[in-house]
This record gives C-alpha cells, sequence and structure tokens, in this order.
C-alpha cells in the first residue's frame, strides 16, 4: 500500500490526516511523485550536518505533504519537524512559505 492509499483509508475510516504520524516503514520507503516546493536556510554552508530550518512540500498522487523546520535565532534550529498533509496545492504551498519567511 502506498501513502496516498494509506491516507485515503484514514480518512475513509473518519480520522483526521492533517497531522497524523505516518509508520516508520512507510515514512521512508517511497519516493514523492512531484517536489513542488522546498527552502533550506543553511548560511554556514553545505557540509555543516546541524538541523538547519527548511520547508517542503511534496505530491503523493492526489495528497500534499508539506514539513519543515521553523527558524530559531542562529543558523540552526532545535525545534521539532512540523507537517501537514492536504489535498489543496495552495494550502500546502502556502503553509510551507508561512513557515520558512526569512
Amino acid at each position: 500500500m502506498n501513502l496516498s492509499e494509506w491516507l485515503d483509508q484514514k480518512e475513509a475510516q473518519g480520522i483526521d490526516v492533517s497531522h497524523i504520524a505516518l509508520p516508520a516503514d512507510m515514512a521512508s520507503e517511497e519516493d514523492p511523485d512531484e517536489t513542488i516546493f522546498f527552502k533550506e536556510i543553511r548560511t554556514c554552508g553545505v557540509l555543516c550536518p546541524g538541523n538547519h530550518p527548511f520547508a517542503t512540500v511534496e505530491r503523493y498522487g492526489r495528497w500534499y505533504y508539506c514539513r519543515g523546520r521553523e527558524k530559531e535565532a542562529g543558523p540552526h534550529t532545535t525545534k521539532p519537524q512540523w507537517w501537514l498533509f492536504t489535498k489543496d496545492k495552495d494550502l500546502a504551498v502556502k503553509t510551507g512559505l508561512l513557515h520558512i519567511k526569512e
């Protein structure tokens, strides 16, 4: 079962999937059909291993997976990752842009 089918199944069960946590194996086994948006704030260099603020919107079938990490005062962030699943492309892109404002 792919991510889009799994989300459809959960939604059909009446579950709010907008902030549902993915099963660990599902989160890493499927590549997105398309990456709509990606931005990362990495002022300290490409080889830096720290957690950097980012936002991305990826499409899986009819679903958009918007996720990222919020910016803090310095170049790195300790904030947890946020995410949103939606079928609304505009909402996903707007959400990503709002979370990555510099």
